[in-house]
């Protein structure tokens, strides 16, 4: 991946999880549900194993999702911990706006 693909990946990453991170804290009434949520988030853009797979085949479903965890480049980590850090900058974004006063809903 080029230098540029890198930064304009992990700045999208940012601000995509930073919005969906803001919104549902905004709406939920909780200041970090995305940066609970993000985990799992991951694992569906990480692994191919069908989500029943890990209930019905623990097993096999496990495993394989170790091995993509480990497979991944340094570029995919760098881009993944950007989506992790935008989540985290929207929970303290709303947390500031609260103890400001400001009332969302």
């Amino acid at each position: 991946m080029q230098l540029p693909q890198l930064f304009i990946s992990m700045l999208l990453f940012i601000i995509l999880f930073f919005g969906i991170g803001f919104i549902l804290n905004m709406l939920l009434r909780s200041t970090w549900v995305m940066a609970i949520v993000y985990p799992l988030v991951v694992i569906m853009i990480v692994d191919e194993v069908k989500f029943f797979d890990y209930f019905l085949k623990p097993g096999m479903a496990f495993p394989a999702l170790v091995d993509r965890l480990t497979g991944l480049a340094f570029a995919d980590i760098l881009i993944l911990v950007s989506g992790f850090v935008g989540t985290i900058v929207a929970g303290i974004a709303i947390r500031m706006l609260r103890v400001r006063g400001y009332q969302m809903f």
